[in-house]
């Protein structure tokens, strides 16, 4: 009787993440074209950067082709690099005077290095909206007005999006697509605008476009200046105080390269894994093991649903390719190993939580 009840409860538990991942998949938003004759206000990009060297330049060539009157100015924050993040500022501000370069000795106690750095840039800035971007972030030159133009018309406080993830390896293929799978078969994006529920927030910090306005009358990330989850934080914050936010998925006008190796990516990942599966590790657990071993978990309890449940599973992954432009045919080949993987993410961080230096990352204490 307990296993046929626990086979229903995972059968029932993949039958409402296909829900969630066809909405998500049928309803995605898009970004509009702005229209003829729209007036659109003034931008202020803001990147901070630390050990971004191999990044930063790719970025900064991309805002150079945008010819947008609205793009106001390009400020970098080098938050205390050790290699050449600043020659490499310093080259192209010759090239554009949009280009702007500011320095962070490091964060004060209390705070976190890149929400710091993202709190001297706000202080920086002039534009009349802010657009945070990670220095791994590439863009096409006619995101800018475009973003600017959604955000506007349906007036957002805020306006985040997760780029299409650039995987040129095995070791990305079979780890970055993870963080899809969660987001979009767990929330269903287009309520983020839609209702204005805290609990129905979602942000990425690689991307995220403000109204100057609110954000200098709320100081989010000085708010947020210890949290490792930030841009979800800011996100429920902003809803909660009754402004509008917005969420994307994987747009193709803005993409990023996460992690160029298996090492990376298991750090980068054990930082925040539990905090994308609601804060625990009992959470995270429990929804690796439904997903990895409900399978097995279904044949015991109710042999005769098996087929439905990998059917339901299948469908999820393919749903979730399409909204996130990913490979199908890697994200279904490879699904045990990227199943394998998360379990070592939930695991990797729970490990360094019992450290008492705690996590790492970039060479600091976070």
């Amino acid at each position: 009787m307990m296993m046929t009840t626990l086979a229903y409860i995972v059968v029932g538990f993949g039958v409402l993440r296909l829900v969630i991942a066809t909405l998500n998949l049928l309803l995605q938003e898009k970004l509009p074209h702005p229209k003829s004759g729209e007036s659109l206000p003034s931008l202020s990009v803001l990147i901070p950067a630390r050990n971004e060297a191999h990044n930063i330049e790719s970025l900064l060539s991309d805002l150079t082709h945008v010819e947008s009157e609205s793009l106001l100015e390009i400020i970098v924050c080098d938050d205390a690099s050790e290699d050449s993040t600043v020659e490499r500022v310093d080259t192209w501000m010759q090239r554009d005077s949009r280009i702007r370069l500011i320095y962070s000795s490091g964060p004060p106690s209390g705070w976190l290095g890149k929400n710091h750095a993202c709190h001297l840039l706000s202080r920086e800035a002039r534009g009349e909206y802010l657009l945070f971007l990670d220095a791994d972030v590439r863009l096409s030159p006619a995101f800018i007005e475009r973003a600017l133009s959604y955000a506007t018309t349906h007036r957002l406080g805020l306006l985040s999006l997760f780029p299409r993830q650039r995987m040129q390896t095995w070791a990305e293929r079979v780890s970055v697509p993870n963080m899809h799978l969660i987001l979009l078969s767990l929330l269903l994006l287009p309520l983020v605008r839609r209702v204005g529920f805290s609990s129905l927030s979602a942000a990425n910090g690689q991307c995220m476009l403000f109204d100057g306005a609110i954000y200098r009358l709320l100081q989010p990330h000085e708010r947020f200046r210890h949290s490792r989850a930030e841009d979800i934080a800011i996100a429920r914050e902003l809803k909660g105080q009754g402004y509008s936010i917005s969420c994307m998925s994987s747009t193709k006008l803005i993409e990023c390269r996460m992690y160029d190796s298996l090492s990376a990516a298991i750090e980068g990942f054990a930082k925040n894994i539990t905090l994308m599966l609601g804060g625990s590790y009992i959470l995270a657990l429990l929804y690796w093991n439904l997903t990895s071993m409900g399978w097995l978990v279904v044949w015991l309890g109710r042999a005769e649903l098996l087929l439905l449940y990998l059917l339901t599973e299948l469908a999820i992954r393919v749903f979730v390719s399409f909204c996130s432009n990913q490979s199908i045919v890697y994200n279904i080949v490879l699904a045990p190993a990227q199943q394998l993987l998360l379990g070592l993410f939930i695991i990797k961080s729970w490990v360094n939580s019992q450290r008492r230096q705690g996590l790492t990352w970039k060479g600091r204490s976070i």
